[in-house]
This record gives structure tokens, C-alpha cells and sequence, in this order.
């Protein structure tokens, strides 16, 4: 039996609030579609929202836009999500210390990058001046 070609579902976000909405409402169709249990697919929509919420708070994108590409290969989901902004070192980012964002008046931000990481089976960042990419996957 031949296998089956992949399943692809493209987006373009405007960097707008609650645009990341969409998004995780776009993964949850996609992640029923390949049948993806309601708990894989709550961390594919926890971990986009991050992405997105990165993405609109520190890109600086001049066109204001995010580009997430949606495919399923066989038990597999890869969510590619891009931005045109000024790109960053995701070895710079400092792990949150959660001693310093219990005090009632530190940033309670900073989880992102540590959150997808932790949400999806592999997390992989790449970035520079003519933006960033960040490929997500969550395997069924």
C-alpha cells in the first residue's frame, strides 16, 4: 500500500491581540484530523500560544505577521512557525529562576522557551537578523 502524503495546513497571523487563538484553534482541527488525544493535543495548543505570544512581543517584525505551516506525516505533527523579525540567541535566554518570579515584583513572563520545550517532543529554534523559525514536533 502506498503511503500517505503528508497533510499540510498553512496560516498567516497579523500580529493582533489574541491572534494566537486562532492558531491553537487551527492545531486543535488539524490534531483531530490525525486523532491526537485530547491531552497531546492541550500541549501542541499550550506550546503554540508561547510561540505566538514570543513571537509578537519580541520579534519586531516589520510586516506584523507570523507564518505557521501545519503537517501531518503519518503519527506526526510538525508545526513550522516564522516570523521577519530581528531573530534572537535562544542560548542567551537566562532559565527562569522560580524563587525570583514568586516575589510579588518580578516579571512573571519568561516560561516560553521552557514551556514548549517541555510540551512537545522536540523543539528546535532557529534564528537570525532576517527573523526566526521555530520547529515543533508532537508525535501521536
Amino acid at each position: 500500500m502506498p503511503k500517505e502524503p503528508d497533510r499540510v495546513v498553512e496560516l498567516i497571523l497579523p500580529m493582533l491581540p489574541d491572534m494566537e487563538i486562532a492558531a491553537t484553534r487551527t492545531a486543535e482541527a488539524v490534531a483531530e484530523m490525525m486523532q491526537l488525544d485530547a491531552d497531546k493535543t492541550a500541549e501542541v495548543s499550550m506550546a503554540l500560544i508561547e510561540a505566538c505570544l514570543n513571537s509578537f512581543e519580541h520579534s519586531q517584525s516589520v510586516d506584523r505577521k507570523v507564518f505557521i505551516t501545519f503537517r501531518v506525516a503519518g503519527d506526526e505533527l510538525q508545526i513550522i512557525l516564522k516570523d521577519h523579525g530581528v531573530g534572537f540567541d535562544p542560548t542567551q535566554v537566562e532559565a527562569p529562576v522560580i524563587e525570583k518570579k514568586l516575589h510579588s515584583g518580578a516579571r512573571k513572563r519568561g516560561w516560553g522557551l521552557r514551556l514548549m520545550e517541555s510540551m512537545m517532543d522536540s523543539v528546535k529554534f532557529e534564528s537570525g537578523p532576517d527573523g526566526t523559525t521555530i520547529t515543533m514536533i508532537k508525535k501521536k
